[in-house]
């Protein structure tokens, strides 16, 4: 683990794997250190902030130095089930690609429980990986210029929801009607990291 300074009030971890970012931002979030008030994880990499009126950076980072992380990455937070539509415009081709058809996809799908390992890309889009998950799925070869809002998607190890109207690349499998991103709401977005998801089968249009 590297750590190093970012900005003047926050510190940035760079790790190996995201086992290695989960399970250390798991840890730190059980037992933050004094003067930690956000933690920001990322594919390899966790981002410590603090407040400068309460610790010192080299404070923090001898106590993120003794944390010891958490050998189970996927830890007990609120789970959220999301209802979906398994109709998307990708379905049969990200079967296709795994070896199987759309309907033993779906059940794969619905058969795990996912973590939201970090957020990104745009607000409230959270990258939900699977202790049993362990397929590849591919990206588009042409990204789509517009993905509509609700859309369910695989890519790599990962999947997600789209929580507005935006571009994107990833194989599209279904759809839900949950607000995924609100402004109105607090907190905006249902899909923060440590979040457990489950997707619900909602049958056929």
């Amino acid at each position: 683990m590297r750590v190093l300074p970012s900005g003047t009030t926050a510190l940035l971890l760079e790790l190996d794997d995201l086992d290695e970012v989960l399970g250390l931002y798991a840890a730190l979030t059980d037992n933050p250190p004094a003067g930690v008030v956000d933690l920001v994880p990322a594919a390899r990499t966790l981002l410590v902030m603090t407040d400068p009126s309460a610790t010192s950076l080299s404070s923090v980072a001898d106590a993120v130095r003794r944390t010891t992380p958490h050998h189970d990455r996927f830890g007990s937070g609120e789970l959220v089930e999301v209802p979906v539509t398994y109709d998307g415009e990708d379905l049969e081709e990200a079967a296709d690609l795994l070896g199987c058809d759309g309907a033993e996809l779906v059940r794969r799908h619905t058969a795990d429980e996912w973590t939201v390992a970090f957020c990104g890309f745009v607000p409230g889009f959270g990258y939900l990986t699977s202790q049993t998950w362990q397929s590849d799925v591919p990206r588009r070869s042409s990204p789509r210029k517009k993905v509509p809002p609700g859309s369910v998607a695989l890519a790599g190890e990962f999947s997600g929801v789209y929580p507005r109207e935006s571009p994107g690349g990833w194989q599209l499998i279904g759809r839900t009607k949950l607000a995924i991103f609100e402004l109105s709401r607090d907190p905006a977005t249902l899909l923060r990291p440590g979040v457990r998801v489950r997707f619900v089968d909602e049958g056929s249009p």
